[in-house]
């Protein structure tokens, strides 16, 4: 991990210009929209599907294309570095405190802002903060010219909602094995949905996702749903 303190060079990066809505940026107006996020990803031609591909689990249908090219050391390097400068500049002119960590998880770039609890960066249900990374992942491409998967955190709180995560995967999917009842969870991002189909996969069960963005949701299905999936597709294949 690599601590980033003060950068002049983040002055050059212009946070306002990136949300669109100009003035300077409080951390009451750190709240973004998300329709506002969206259009200005429209804007930069970052399909929801692109943006949002947090690496979901095989057999979700959030995942990335596969042919998505693998980024190189440097290259998560380069994010990481375009990332931390610009969430500085956004922690600076909003006047908040917080260091910045950078990392690599698997072929992903991670900055986290530690040292201080910003529950402003995270918001109900972490709505901030998925604001947030949009506008950061907008930002890399801004200069980079290229999709970025970078993931945003604060104050730990993707690590604690990981966990909350696994754990109800693992509990719905011990329901679903007794009862035998699909079991439709509440709506959520497709990080939090990575994370369930997960902890439903380890336990041997099934999910998928249903729905539309942003009421998409995990369904978790009893093992023999799963087995007659497969038979109706090889009969269909037949």
């Amino acid at each position: 991990m690599v601590a980033v303190t003060g950068d002049d060079n983040s002055a050059d990066l212009a946070p306002t210009d990136s949300t669109g809505m100009g003035g300077p940026i409080s951390a009451d107006n750190l709240a973004v929209d998300q329709a506002v996020t969206a259009e200005s990803a429209d804007d930069l031609a970052v399909s929801e599907e692109a943006a949002a591909a947090d690496a979901p689990a095989a057999g979700d249908d959030d995942a990335a294309d596969a042919g998505d090219d693998v980024p190189s050391a440097r290259d998560l390097e380069q994010e990481s570095e375009i990332a931390a400068d610009y969430i500085e500049g956004l922690l600076d002119v909003a006047d908040l405190d917080g260091d910045i960590d950078m990392d690599v998880e698997g072929d992903r770039p991670v900055v986290s802002v530690v040292g201080a609890t910003l529950t402003e960066l995270v918001g109900p249900k972490g709505e901030v903060l998925e604001a947030l990374q949009e506008l950061t992942r907008l930002a890399v491409h801004r200069q980079t010219g290229t999709r970025s998967r970078i993931m945003l955190d604060v104050g730990g709180y993707r690590a604690r909602r990981r966990q909350e995560l696994a754990e109800l995967g693992r509990t719905a999917a011990e329901e679903v094995s007794r009862t035998g009842v699909p079991q439709r969870l509440e709506a959520m991002t497709p990080f939090e949905r990575k994370v369930v189909h997960d902890a439903v996969a380890a336990v041997g069960l099934r999910s998928e996702s249903e729905g539309e963005e942003p009421a998409r949701r995990v369904v978790v299905l009893p093992a023999e749903d799963a087995e007659d999936a497969v038979m109706e597709s090889a009969g269909g294949q037949g």
